[in-house]
């Protein structure tokens, strides 16, 4: 009796402090965010041709990076339209995806960007 006792102990105490400490990794881990931006070109095939894959070759040197939406085709809700160009990029966090738009490599291409579109960029968080 006193052996079941033990072993039915030490298996709640390792099935609390288990639980313990996956809930503590959750809490810790940080929710991905969404980097959505709205695009107006005024030179599609400069756009294409100098600053698209800078900017992707840029952003992908950022760590958890991954383009869900390069353009494609869009459908009013509700409100305004979008701009003809609409891109979501998710990232580990909002800080990797501040630093990926922040770095020196994407800000170089922006610059080319800049002749070929107007931009409307904001990130995030998510769930």
């Amino acid at each position: 009796m006193k052996t079941r006792f033990v072993v039915v102990l030490s298996l709640m105490a390792g099935g609390l402090l288990g639980g313990g400490a996956m809930h503590r990794l959750h809490a810790q881990a940080k929710p991905p965010a969404y980097v959505v931006g709205e695009i107006d070109i005024t030179d599609p095939e400069g756009y294409a041709k100098e600053f698209g894959p800078l900017a992707r070759k840029a952003l992908a040197e950022g760590p958890g990076y991954r383009a869900l939406a390069l353009g494609g085709k869009t459908a009013v809700i509700a409100g305004a339209p979008p701009k003809q160009c609409v891109i979501i990029n998710v990232f580990d966090s909002v800080d990797d995806a501040v630093k990926a738009y922040s770095s020196p490599a994407f800000l170089e291409a922006k610059k080319i960007g800049d002749k070929y579109a107007t931009f409307r960029t904001f990130v995030v968080e998510g769930r």
